[in-house]
């Protein structure tokens, strides 16, 4: 199938919606100041991600520990098309890097890290396209909370709801409450460079 991998979002002009699961001791501050502070860590990396599917797949639905609340953080177009720019695969894909070693030592100084993963259904069943995930380093990571976030909205209880309406058969009146996402356009250049395609 062609064009398996695309970045698909909920976005406009300004701004794009990315995705994390937390445990309320790190959401609840982060939805009251709309911008993660302690105890979310600035020392390690911190992975953002535009699919909803996807994340639900990951955190069942928040239903995993220190995943059980969904924040929808809305951030700035800018940051995020210069995270893409400054990423680099988390594997040496031949296609882009037919030297191993040329592809080592550009993932061993990136300040992000671009992972491509299977796409999800509602019901958690694999697709056949792949989902983006974007890794944040510390090195930029208070760039990311101080500059690019615009808004964290707190979406654990449509999560609540979609799970029920899933666990009821309600699959219809589920799918309606699911964020609509469409292709994100990448430049060129970085799109070649993180395997968009």
């Amino acid at each position: 199938m062609t064009h398996q991998r695309k970045i698909r979002a909920q976005y406009d002009r300004e701004t794009i919606v990315i995705y994390q699961a937390y445990s309320p001791q790190i959401a609840d501050p982060a939805i009251r100041e709309q911008r993660f502070v302690a105890p979310f860590s600035f020392h390690r990396m911190t992975w953002i991600k535009p699919s909803f599917l996807w994340l639900m797949h990951r955190s069942n639905w928040g239903q995993k520990s220190n995943q059980q609340r969904t924040l929808a953080i809305h951030i700035s177009r800018a940051g995020w098309d210069k995270a893409l720019s400054l990423g680099v695969l988390t594997h040496p894909e031949p296609s882009i890097y037919p030297d191993p070693d040329q592809w080592n030592a550009q993932f061993q100084d990136a300040i992000v890290h671009i992972q491509w993963d299977t796409e999800r259904s509602l019901r958690g069943a694999g697709l056949n396209h792949y989902s983006i995930q974007v890794g944040i380093s510390r090195h930029l990571i208070r760039e990311f909370v101080d500059q690019w976030i615009v808004r964290i909205e707190d979406v654990s209880p449509t999560v609540a709801k979609i799970r029920d309406c899933l666990k009821s058969g309600k699959e219809k009146h589920a799918r309606r409450l699911i964020p609509q996402e469409r292709v994100y356009p990448v430049d060129p250049v970085v799109a070649k460079r993180i395997h968009v395609g």
